[in-house]
């Protein structure tokens, strides 16, 4: 069974903004997304993105206690899967699905993917076009990640 890559709502919003989604595809093939994410997003979505339902509600109301409705149900759903990758953003829900054992990586981490298997070659202007948004990430971590693919 091949690994089930889920996205939330955040990893769109941000690689749309920078008209950048295709990088998903790229990277992955396909990708996955529940309802609710589908439903934040709001927009058209690409033949490549999947959308699907959350079978447990029960379980995923109980995550939407502490997270939003799209990370409560990408959690949930990544939880009824035995193979998954989460790309989630936010650090509270990054935080709960490490306390599950899901295995996460964020958007930053989908565009490093890209860099290391050759779908684009070189970080930097993604980090460019992503300052340009009011997606949020430290200056340590953009020095961090072009120190190691020397592109500083």
């Amino acid at each position: 069974m091949s690994k089930a890559i889920i996205a939330d709502t955040s990893c769109l919003i941000l690689l749309s903004k920078i008209e950048e989604l295709q990088i998903l595809r790229a990277v992955f093939g396909s990708i996955c997304i529940t309802e609710e994410i589908a439903a934040e997003f709001g927009m058209a979505l690409p033949d490549w993105i999947e959308i699907v339902a959350v079978k447990n509600r029960k379980y995923m109301d109980l995550i939407q206690a502490s997270l939003d409705i799209g990370e409560a149900s990408a959690i949930a759903y990544a939880m009824e899967q035995n193979n998954c990758l989460l790309i989630l953003d936010d650090n509270k829900g990054r935080r709960f699905a490490r306390q599950l054992g899901i295995q996460i990586t964020g958007t930053i981490g989908v565009i490093v993917a890209a860099k290391n298997l050759g779908v684009i070659s070189a970080i930097k202007p993604y980090f460019e076009k992503i300052k340009s948004t009011d997606f949020r990430f430290s200056e340590e971590t953009i020095t961090r990640i072009l120190s190691e693919h020397n592109e500083l």
